[in-house]
């Protein structure tokens, strides 16, 4: 194949055209065009199922400096439709580095642009709000619009049941667990108080009262560092698809369940709704973005369409149990509706640039959780201890269900 990199167009629905050259594959893709603010994590950006159906945007100038690495992944495959950048390396400097981005993106058949003014694209999407959009090879605009305007549009179908798993499977890790960042990241789970499990699984030993918390994960399209991050604190986890619903999740007779992030809108997902509600006080319950969602609309709460969502790692986060402001990494277009909240569920965290809500917890049940991601990787590492708080709570759960002689 050619090398040549040819002239591509990312065309926006309200006709902006951005011209540069080809990056990655010489394909057309539509998608809604989003961006995100955080200054390192393309390759994690660019597998994050989270992207799916959409067209990234990277604000950060230079892309593919420091190469791509299996290690960096985070799902098994590129989940972004499309990807445009300012400028992309081609001599990456790094020494797990296993070639370039232009390189990683025609691999995996990913069409992109690069030489875009980006800021430009940004200040659109930031006054429009997001769009829908196409990268294409062809010059030809009313041909490219109308390519578009007969594409589905984004929040109109379900994303989900394209980046979940098929099957059930048990999690037992990854070529993540051989890099340095999981080795910090178990460093820093034993600075949370959950060193004596960690060490007793390392050892083979199980928990500390004889075997591993079992904590089964929602894939709505989970991140690696989700799993890796309850590996690090001792669990055993087990994967489940987007449809299984409560009785098939419970028969994994677990100690907790974990809803995961994922694309799309809340509303499509009904399925996972009723799964919630019928998990909702029979196990502990942590869900996380699209989750967090699937869990408030479990309990009669509404979502809504952010104008161009929150996509960064330097989103403030307050914590309103102990009045702590968190930087947080974030990757969401929907949010939880604060009026008319139900009486069940009460705001754990805000947003301070928007004050929306990033947190809810049941006043009864043993149920929490995050708009944003507390498993960044890469990005801050200060909402960690949510995942020790997760599993503290999985934890009594568990003496509660042995003092009483049942599970589940």
């Amino acid at each position: 194949m050619s090398d040549v990199r040819g002239p591509m167009y990312l065309i926006l629905e309200d006709g902006s055209v951005y011209a540069g050259q080809r990056l990655g594959a010489e394909a057309e893709t539509t998608g809604e065009v989003v961006f995100n603010t955080s200054m390192t994590g393309y390759q994690e950006m660019l597998t994050d199922p989270s992207y799916g159906g959409q067209i990234l945007v990277p604000t950060y100038p230079m892309i593919g400096n420091y190469g791509t690495s299996e290690a960096d992944v985070e799902s098994n495959r590129v989940q972004v439709d499309g990807f445009v950048v300012r400028e992309d390396c081609d001599e990456p400097s790094h020494p797990l580095s296993e070639g370039t981005i232009h390189e990683y993106l025609l691999k995996n058949e990913i069409p992109g642009v690069s030489g875009v003014d980006t800021r430009a694209v940004t200040r659109k999407l930031r006054s429009a709000g997001v769009m829908m959009g196409i990268i294409t090879p062809r010059e030809d605009v009313s041909a490219a619009l109308d390519v578009l305007s007969r594409a589905p549009r984004y929040g109109e179908f379900d994303v989900v049941g394209k980046v979940s798993t098929k099957e059930t499977y048990p999690w037992q890790g990854d070529a993540g667990e051989q890099s340095r960042a999981y080795y910090d990241l178990r460093g820093r789970a034993r600075q949370g108080g959950m060193g004596r499990v960690v060490e007793a699984e390392d050892s083979g030993r199980g928990g500390a009262d004889g075997n591993l918390l079992k904590v089964v994960v929602g894939d709505y399209g989970v991140k690696l560092n989700i799993l890796r991050s309850l590996r690090a604190r001792g669990c055993e986890v087990v994967v489940v698809p987007d449809d299984a619903s409560a009785e098939e999740i419970l028969a994994h007779d677990p100690d907790g369940v974990m809803l995961s992030p994922g694309p799309g809108d809340p509303v499509l997902l009904e399925r996972s709704v009723e799964s919630a509600k019928g998990l909702a006080g029979r196990v502990p319950m942590m869900g996380i973005c699209l989750g967090h969602q699937v869990i408030a609309r479990a309990f009669g709460a509404s979502t809504f369409k952010l104008h161009f969502g929150h996509r960064g790692g330097n989103q403030p986060v307050k914590d309103l149990e102990t009045g702590r402001v968190y930087v947080t990494a974030q990757n969401h277009g929907y949010a939880v509706v604060a009026d008319g909240l139900p009486d069940g569920l009460e705001v754990s965290h805000i947003n301070l640039n928007d004050n929306t809500i990033e947190g809810l917890r049941h006043r009864d049940l043993p149920i929490m959780t995050i708009q944003y991601h507390s498993e960044a990787s890469p990005g801050p590492h200060d909402s960690e201890y949510l995942f020790d708080r997760f599993v503290s709570m999985v934890r009594a759960g568990r003496q509660v269900s042995a003092a009483s002689g049942s599970r589940g």
